[in-house]
């Protein structure tokens, strides 16, 4: 168990820092509370910060100590989290949460088969890029607290994600924390899961129990605070093991609504290299795809590495799309979108969409009980492929709101 000492410190410091902050508190017997302020904007938000330094003074009850802020544009909500994170250091034993109030807007849910098509990974204790992350328009942002965050620094993520769930807009987009492996990772859990986060992300999953212990403790979780909104999970599959027991982590808990594939993990346990061909790769894709699908689940494909090669990107995806895929793991905002026309509908594929939603739709108004198109008979997950399909079209404005008007 850690100590209690008399000095700590949390944050970044730096000229290269921005929207950051850097503090330091030692705790002193007599004195008072002294705060030395550097920052950019002085002149203008000095007083702010120094207020909000006070009051979170008084909420964890620091009567006698000296305050170093090095302040790089840190919005209020990281400055909470880096004071928090220096509280908490000093006294491990500290349990009070200084919480700021929580934007309306982001109570919003999520759905078991919303679209997946992108999800922009961004490191935990790095808030200068939670802000911007969401006008790239991915379809959901993931929070990592796990490979991005260095070991001595998990607390503090910690801190800063639940804030920036709190805090910050993500305009819709779905809210999304990769937690920590094991025991660490279901501790995360209770950072995020009261500020309505939509998905969690287990990392390195190998079996079946990893994701009921996971689903039982969110449950736990909203039931303490009362929470509401379904939060579901995603297994990130990423070794041998993993894949032959992929369909029971598919299936392990109604609230799995995608598995994922970690390929850079997956290559290394199999003893071989990751290459832009694939081939060492394709059985335990395949496998993604086949167990989330007979599980009733998405299939998320990797990440690509190459944050310059747009047409590599392109390709990967048009192959992703092909296997069965239905999204992918970006790790900068230029990929969203290249991720977004690659999975895209082809016209042939449009077309063919239009007229099995037309035909069911007819049928369905006569009330006849069979579906048939072209002398073929069309069931349920068909007619769920195609309005997906007219989803993706429409989102990639290749169709407007009166494509019924156009059919042919």
């Amino acid at each position: 168990m850690s100590k209690k000492t008399n000095k700590a410190s949390a944050g970044k410091r730096g000229d290269t820092v921005r929207s950051d902050c850097y503090i330091e508190i030692e705790k002193k017997k007599s004195g008072g509370i002294k705060i030395e302020l550097q920052s950019k904007v002085k002149s203008m938000y000095g007083n702010s910060i120094r207020k909000q330094i006070e009051a979170m003074c008084e909420f964890f009850n620091l009567k006698h100590i000296n305050i170093i802020i090095e302040d790089n544009g840190a919005l209020p909500f990281v400055i909470a989290a880096r004071f928090e994170a220096v509280v908490k250091r000093l006294d491990p034993d500290e349990k009070k949460d200084f919480l700021l109030p929580m934007l309306r807007k982001n109570k919003y849910k999520t759905t078991r088969d919303k679209l997946r098509r992108s999800r922009l990974y961004l490191p935990g204790n790095e808030p200068k890029f939670f802000l911007n992350a969401a006008l790239h328009k991915p379809d959901g942002i993931i929070l990592d607290l796990e490979d991005s965050v260095a070991p001595s620094e998990k607390d503090a993520a910690r801190i800063l994600v639940r804030n920036a769930l709190r805090a910050v807009d993500f305009y819709g987009c779905e809210r999304i924390v990769r937690v920590n492996q094991h025991q660490q990772g279901l501790d995360d859990l209770k950072y995020i899961i009261p500020q309505n986060v939509n998905v969690v992300l287990i990392p390195k999953c190998e079996s079946p129990a990893h994701v009921v212990e996971t689903a039982l403790e969110i449950r736990r979780l909203k039931v303490e605070h009362k929470i509401r909104n379904e939060v579901y999970v995603i297994p990130i599959i990423e070794s041998a093991k993993g894949i032959i027991h992929a369909y029971e982590i598919a299936s392990a808990s109604p609230n799995v609504c995608a598995l994922a594939i970690g390929l850079e993990d997956y290559t290394a346990d199999i003893g071989t290299q990751r290459t832009k061909e694939g081939r060492e790769s394709f059985f335990a894709r395949s496998m993604i795809v086949n167990a989330a699908r007979a599980a009733g689940a998405q299939a998320i494909d990797t990440v690509f590495s190459d944050v310059n090669d747009m047409e590599g990107l392109r390709e990967s995806v048009i192959e992703a799309k092909s296997l069965g895929f239905e999204g992918k793991g970006c790790i900068h905002p230029r990929q969203i979108q290249v991720v977004h026309e690659a999975f895209a509908p082809t016209p042939d594929e449009i077309d063919k969409a239009k007229k099995i939603v037309f035909a069911y739709e007819e049928a369905e108004g006569k009330g006849l009980g069979v579906v048939t198109l072209g002398g073929k008979m069309i069931d349920a997950p068909v007619v769920k492929r195609a309005h997906k399909t007219i989803e993706l079209a429409f989102l990639n404005n290749l169709i407007t709101e009166t494509w019924r008007n156009e059919i042919n």
